[in-house]
């Protein structure tokens, strides 16, 4: 409940200068990177590649968390791939090596010496895939009717999970509303077959608790939404929602009472004599029966029927019910034929197309490289994180590699190859330049250049032209 006093975390409704937004949005390049390079024909051939994939980091995230000894090759991925799963066609030496350089190249492992590790942005990337995948399968293991269902249910179990933490789970509600609605319809639309069903009880029985459990979640999310600050705007959804969870209710238990009824009367001795007064009262409800009702209509009775509990129960061939148009009056006919002989047809007044006048203009040579160059520029700081050196720079106008290095990240390994990275992008691009210098300073730190004359270098910003 503290989460939702306060505003919502929105990746739309956050100020997209910020560098957290960027940050996110590298993320989820990387995850666009990963699915790229794994992308080839026998991907889309057999979508079990996928599954191979997913296995394979799974294994990852087990070792990663302590769940499994470390693995330190992709030789020991590969056996213990085998050791796991059962495969008929399991991916080849070859192919794991190539998933585990398409994801240290992605920033979502760091193969180590004695160990592949995983960084935090692959934990995050890999989790959210096999929460993906899992859901789909739970999803596709539901029948039409309980797929809307089940699609409900985990939009207010994300709900719960996002919403009520203070970050924003996406449109919960109205895709939950969306789902019952395709549900009911769903429910609807099979009404007469799960009626003429021997063994649809049981199934009658879960939708109506699966839609009993929704009322009383969305029911949740709603009081939990009054909090924030755009609870007015839910006024409208509040209504559709409860009108949709009170029809499916409603149609749940209507078939369920229907379906019951139907075996107590199978099952009720026939009298030898019939009262009419009792049949004008049961036809007279069968006209049009409220949604919960237990009296059906003429198509419910015979879809029942055809459940065929006793020989000739069920009718020969099939029944079919028909509409007939109802015939046009006079006046209806006579006005059709005025209409015919005084239509006219709607012309549209023919437009002059103005000729396109071109024009000519030329443009230096250098400017349209100064233009390729600063398109390069920018997509490579797409890929290439630069801004912590060129602040420091800003700041300091000059100063050592190893210096820079070291200040703007840390004194690992894995950072001190993306810093220097991000000083040889900035030098390619003439953002910087680096001149020798005699005396430096030395730091503590992870790892050791290998010509150490080679950070007696010093880098400042060009001035701009």
């Amino acid at each position: 409940m503290e989460g939702m006093d306060r505003k919502l975390i929105s990746i739309f409704k956050t100020d997209h200068v910020k560098p957290e937004v960027a940050r996110t949005m590298r993320d989820l390049i990387t995850l666009a990177g990963v699915m790229k390079d794994l992308s080839s024909q026998a991907v889309f051939d057999s979508p079990l590649e996928m599954l191979r994939f997913l296995r394979i980091i799974e294994l990852i995230n087990e070792a990663g968390f302590g769940q499994t000894e470390p693995i330190d090759s992709e030789e020991t991925l590969y056996y213990r791939y085998l050791d796991r799963f059962t495969d008929d066609d399991p991916p080849s030496k070859g192919r794991v090596r190539q998933i585990i350089n398409i994801l240290a190249s992605n920033n979502w492992i760091s193969k180590q010496s004695y160990q592949i590790k995983m960084m935090s942005v692959g934990k995050r990337m890999m989790d959210a895939l096999t929460r993906l995948a899992n859901d789909s399968l739970a999803y596709y293991l539901e029948d039409d009717i309980g797929r809307s269902l089940f699609q409900a249910r985990r939009d207010a179990e994300i709900s719960e999970a996002y919403d009520d933490k203070g970050i924003s789970g996406g449109n919960v509600l109205a895709s939950m509303i969306h789902n019952v609605k395709e549900a009911n319809d769903l429910l609807r639309e099979r009404e007469l077959e799960l009626l003429a069903d021997r063994n649809a009880l049981p199934q009658l029985q879960v939708i109506h608790m699966l839609m009993e459990d929704l009322e009383r979640k969305l029911q949740e999310r709603l009081n939990e939404f009054q909090t924030i600050e755009d609870s007015l705007v839910l006024s409208t959804l509040m209504q559709k929602g409860t009108a949709e969870l009170a029809k499916g209710t409603s149609l749940s238990v209507g078939m369920i009472n229907k379906y019951l009824q139907f075996m107590n009367v199978q099952q009720t001795p026939l009298k030898t004599s019939i009262s009419p007064e009792k049949v004008r009262t049961f036809i007279s409800k069968m006209f049009n029966p409220p949604l919960e009702s237990e009296i059906p209509n003429a198509h419910q009775l015979l879809s029942f029927m055809e459940q065929d509990q006793y020989v000739g129960e069920a009718l020969d061939g099939i029944w079919m019910p028909v509409k007939y148009a109802s015939q046009l009056s006079y006046m209806d006919i006579e006005k059709g034929i005025e209409f015919l002989e005084n239509y006219e047809p709607v012309v549209t007044e023919m437009e002059e197309v103005e000729a396109v006048e071109f024009h000519g203009e030329t443009i230096e040579v250098q400017s349209i490289v100064d233009l390729v160059d600063e398109e390069s520029w920018l997509l490579t700081k797409a890929s290439i994180d630069t801004e912590k050196i060129e602040r420091y720079l800003d700041e300091r106008e000059e100063a050592e590699i190893e210096e820079t290095m070291i200040e703007t990240s840390s004194a690992s390994w894995g950072d001190a190859i993306r810093q220097l990275l991000g000083i040889s992008a900035l030098e390619a691009n003439k953002i910087i330049q680096t001149m020798p210098k005699d005396e430096v300073k030395e730091y503590e730190k992870e790892w050791e250049w290998i010509k150490d004359d080679e950070r007696k270098t010093s880098i400042r910003k060009r001035k701009s032209e």
